[in-house]
């Protein structure tokens, strides 16, 4: 592992090494993944996440473990308020942001007609509002100190296809990747660079648990619907999202790039094989989320 990293500082390591990369959803998963490789290359990450504990505890395990600094700040992405407040203090510790990184996201399974409009507003409040309030207060800033910015938005490969059963996130991360390819256009000019990650299944204890909770997991195994007959694993999405932060890729802007085995060629619509699934499991599936 010892070697792997250093293979890895030599062949990007100064092309990473010192930016401050902010990252939303920065306290677990795939957010988390991200911010341990980005650290490994000398990088400075800034973390926010409504769970100030969790927050904290990843600071301490991360920077005990690395040179580099993880700065923990909690923040509600919905709220303006406190992304203005993330921006700078993250300014006031390290005199810059040099990336940011949108991850945080809400997401939940379940037939459209379930739905209520609270619901949509849950996902959409966190994943399209949260995503343009951390773009456009930091893209303001760049822009108006004249300093060079990157920007990498995590969507989903049914932002462009759509998919059954996660209508509100499909409509939220299709949102967000014509902002991606917009502001790609429109900010090149202040020498700000946007684009995006795809992931197919990157497989999270938390997160994939409360997706396709109990028995759901096993049935449908996302593994089975990928060509390459396995899921992602982390350190191929950090690796990516590692290259698209550093200069080695400064003429990439405006592409959404897919990490998923070929997973949406084979079909379209991550979720539409949710049609299998009956009206008493969804009953019961309504009722575990009620619950929490």
């Amino acid at each position: 592992m010892c070697n792997i990293i250093i293979l890895r500082k030599l062949i990007m390591g100064n092309y990473i090494e010192d930016k401050v990369i902010l990252v939303t959803g920065g306290g677990s998963g795939l957010g988390k993944s991200m911010v341990k490789y980005f650290l490994e290359l000398g990088a400075n990450v800034v973390i926010t996440s409504r769970r100030e504990e969790l927050l904290n505890e990843v600071a301490k395990e991360f920077n005990a473990q690395y040179k580099s600094e993880v700065f923990p700040i909690a923040c509600d992405v919905r709220k303006i308020d406190e992304v203005e407040n993330v921006i700078n203090e993250s300014y006031k510790k390290f005199g810059k942001i040099d990336c940011l990184v949108n991850n945080a996201a809400g997401n939940f399974i379940s037939p459209t007609e379930r739905l209520s409009t609270r619901a949509f507003d849950a996902v959409i409040d966190i994943v399209l509002k949260g995503t343009i309030n951390f773009t456009l207060t930091l893209g303001k800033k760049w822009i108006n100190d004249k300093s060079v910015g990157n920007i990498l938005n995590i969507v989903t490969t049914y932002s462009w296809t759509g998919s059954g059963y996660v209508v509100p996130s499909a409509c939220a991360k299709a949102g967000v990747l014509s902002m991606t390819r917009s502001l790609a256009v429109e900010w090149a000019k202040y020498k700000i660079r946007s684009n995006a990650i795809a992931p197919g299944p990157f497989p999270t204890k938390g997160a994939w648990e409360r997706l396709l909770p109990g028995d759901l997991k096993e049935k449908f195994d996302p593994s089975k619907k990928v060509p390459v007959g396995r899921v992602g694993e982390h350190y191929e999405l950090s690796n990516l999202a590692a290259y698209l932060l550093s200069d080695y890729s400064s003429y990439i802007n405006g592409e959404v790039i897919t990490i998923d085995g070929a997973e949406w060629l084979k079909g379209a619509g991550q979720f539409n094989h949710l049609e299998m699934i009956s009206d008493q499991m969804w009953d019961m599936f309504e009722m575990m989320r009620k619950k929490k």
